[in-house]
């Protein structure tokens, strides 16, 4: 008797254990234990915090490290609070960014915003420490540097992470708070101020340096990306000697200036500017100003954006001052530089390659031909971004300084949803496919062709995370770019190598003259403006 009942006892117990449900992923990190969850089958960790919330004297200052939070198993299983930024009213949609690219009302906004989001497919059950040789990708959001967050849906890492690396994505401030330069700042900082969203992310990268290996990643495979003022964000990370050695390779989707390393407003420069904000504003002085509310204090010195400050981005940052030279993959949407393009017709494609191209327009159309209005339209969004994108990335190539190669694609695949028609590959519309993240995307009618699309591209991403290189079977071999080859990725219904212009065009391209006026390209003012830097 006694046997079987201790035979039942066990069996009980078994069946128990077999009910029970997985204990959530804990990782061990400088500041303590973070308990998480799984989100589509890989271990998630939301809302960690990797450096002290920038309120008080800490406003418009470079971060400082996050606080250890004791013995105390610290939840990390829900999105922190984005940074302070004006959220769109209702949230749902701006142009044709709809929900799931927009910042999400929940969990709203706060100063104290300083926090990371990491998938991983390691596994972290038990209580020994995974081994760390995973690679890590780095995303950086867009948005202006005036808006934005890691809670934006199309982020979620956990598709891309089950290729086979760790994905990470994090806050960091944004608008005034996030890049105001102003003289007591500059004084009260030793000489600089300005740009605390890119040592913002630089606290980021050091944080996970000192603990992604606790999620099974390798610090010393780390790949950073961004799309738009994420990209530029990207481009100030290659130049600044501050970031150096924290990355191995870098995705620059969409940059405001192709084929450059940036651009950066000299420090008195923004000074002035923000001097002549305070002084709209009814500000005296800088104490006043950090005894505003946030969102005032987000306004009050005007937008975002990037400062030569002399210590995170150099005072004579230039063409060939590259701090990190490496690997970049890097390209646009086929309709970020032309979202304000008048409708082209057969006629008046044809007129404006008379006009440009004098007595070699016929040569002109046979590249970019013009038989009907749609095909018309098509060459011309394609011909201006040639020019303003492919050339002058390969112009790059030889005055970069570096010797990293370039992987160059066009995201051409037009997302389906509202209007899709008429906004065509929209700024940022490439994302949702990097991350697979299509089921996140409501009211879009997605087929087979985008599915097949989203595998390839986040494939090709994951890969070059892996390696620096985005080859790999059974994808279509992309090679670098150089002066030679030309190569472009074009991405689009069919997955396939193209040039940065049409082979034997160069010539021709170049006798011609770029087209002129409003609605030539981008936001107007000509095929060489360039995309909408306010994007998601």
């Amino acid at each position: 008797m006694r046997q079987a009942a201790i035979l039942t006892a066990a069996f009980a117990a078994m069946c128990l254990g077999l009910a029970a449900a997985p204990a959530d992923p804990r990782a061990t990190v400088a500041q303590g234990v973070l308990e998480g969850t799984t989100d589509n089958g890989v271990s998630a960790f939301f809302g960690v915090p990797f450096a002290a919330p920038p309120v008080g004297s800490l406003r418009w200052a470079p971060p400082q490290p996050a606080a250890a939070w004791g013995s105390a198993v610290r939840p990390a299983k829900a999105f922190g609070a984005s940074c302070t930024q004006t959220l769109s009213p209702g949230g749902s949609t701006a142009g044709p960014w709809t929900s799931e690219y927009m910042t999400p009302a929940s969990p709203g906004v706060s100063e104290d915003c300083l926090f990371l989001n990491i998938w991983t497919p390691a596994a972290l059950t038990g209580s020994e420490r995974p081994e760390a040789t995973l690679p890590v990708l780095v995303y950086i959001y867009g948005g202006g540097f005036n808006e934005g967050s890691g809670a934006v849906p199309v982020y979620n890492g956990a598709h891309l992470a089950k290729k086979g690396l760790v994905v990470v994505n994090l806050n960091y401030r944004v608008g005034s708070l996030g890049f105001m330069a102003h003289p007591a700042i500059t004084a009260e900082q030793t000489g600089a101020s300005g740009n605390y969203g890119i040592h913002d992310q630089i606290a980021a990268l050091r944080w996970l340096q000192d603990n992604i290996a606790s999620f099974g990643g390798d610090p010393s495979k780390v790949t950073i990306a961004g799309q738009s003022a994420g990209a530029m964000s990207v481009q100030a990370l290659l130049v600044s000697p501050a970031a150096e050695g924290l990355f191995r390779a870098a995705i620059v989707q969409s940059p405001a200036v192709p084929g450059t390393i940036g651009t950066f407003t000299p420090r008195e420069v923004a000074e002035q500017a923000a001097v002549a904000a305070f002084e709209r504003a009814g500000v005296r002085t800088l104490s006043d100003a950090r005894a505003l509310p946030a969102l005032d204090a987000n306004k009050v010195g005007g937008r975002g954006g990037l400062v030569a400050d002399g210590r995170v981005i150099p005072a004579s940052a230039g063409p060939r001052t590259v701090a990190s030279d490496v690997p970049v993959m890097t390209g646009y949407t086929l309709n970020d530089l032309f979202v304000t393009r008048s409708p082209v017709t057969v006629e008046s494609w044809k007129a404006e390659a008379a006009e440009r191209y004098g007595d070699r327009a016929a040569e002109f159309l046979r590249f970019y031909p013009g038989d009907s209005d749609e095909q018309a339209m098509q060459s011309a969004r394609r011909e201006a971004v040639d020019r303003a994108f492919n050339l002058r990335l390969l112009e790059s190539l030889a005055t970069n300084g570096g010797t990293r190669p370039v992987y160059a694609y066009l995201f051409t695949h037009v997302e389906p949803g509202p209007e899709s028609a008429r906004h065509g590959a929209f700024h940022t519309s490439e994302v949702p496919y990097i991350f697979d993240t299509l089921h996140l995307s409501p009211g879009r009618t997605f087929t087979d062709v985008d599915r097949r699309l989203a595998d390839q591209f986040s494939s090709y991403v994951a890969n070059f995370t892996k390696t620096g290189d985005p080859n790999g079977a059974p994808l279509p071999a992309w090679p670098a770019m150089t002066a030679a080859n030309k190569a472009v990725m074009d991405l689009g219904d069919r997955v396939a190598l193209t040039r940065a212009v049409p082979d034997g065009a160069d010539d021709v391209i170049a006798a011609g003259r770029p087209p002129a006026g409003p609605g030539r390209g981008g936001r107007g003012g000509g095929a060489s403006a360039t995309p909408p830097a306010a994007g998601r």
